[in-house]
């Protein structure tokens, strides 16, 4: 369990610097390069997700139960994972208007994600795990939003005199965008989850 703590404090500390200290992590991106400090911030990242991999798979040889879930998480967990796969793929196809309408698809993603396994599993190492994500991510939210208090709203713009236009259908990229998060979805929770976590979703 230390081993995964410490991956936890790791990962996600590099990631919650803009959280709480966005104005030193401009100034020091400043003074030392944005290429030297992504580096160095991959690095803390990388490391502190080995940490976590390895310090869960230790937990789970010697589990601690704190409560059983019911059968039925598991189809809730594999339901919910679903808008998580899209939205993770939107936050990277340019054009997409979901990205435009939740602004940050990402961290909205991760918190479907701790959500879908908190609710299904129910062991020490995961309350630790995917408690601390959903934290993280409902923190990193808020902190984006009040950046940027514009992002995750869309509006039409229309010609002077024009009150109300026609909501156009789905554009390419949003296709796109569901498309490949129903295909990584269904390969993930089919063969991939298996192989790699050891548990078959559905």
């Amino acid at each position: 369990m230390i081993v995964l703590v410490i991956g936890l404090a790791l990962f996600l500390g590099v990631h919650s610097v803009r959280i709480v200290a966005d104005d030193w992590r401009s100034a020091t991106m400043t003074r030392i390069g944005e290429r030297r400090w992504k580096g160095v911030h991959s690095l803390l990242a990388a490391l502190g997700l080995v940490l976590i991999v390895w310090g869960y798979g230790i937990a789970r040889t010697d589990p601690v139960v704190v409560w059983q879930p019911p059968l039925w998480t598991r189809h809730l967990a594999a339901l919910l994972m679903l808008p998580a796969f899209v939205l993770l793929v939107a936050a990277y196809v340019p054009g997409n208007r979901i990205k435009a309408a939740v602004g940050h698809p990402m961290v909205l993603g991760v918190k479907l994600w701790a959500v879908a396994h908190l609710a299904s599993n129910g062991t020490l190492a995961d309350i630790v795990l995917f408690g601390s994500f959903l934290v993280w991510a409902v923190l990193d939210f808020r902190s984006a939003r009040r950046r940027l208090p514009g992002e995750g709203t869309t509006a039409l713009r229309l010609p002077p005199g024009e009150e109300s236009a026609p909501v156009p259908m789905l554009a390419a990229p949003d296709l796109i965008v569901i498309a490949l998060g129903l295909i990584g979805w269904a390969v993930f929770g089919m063969l991939l989850h298996a192989w790699l976590i050891g548990v078959r979703p559905f």
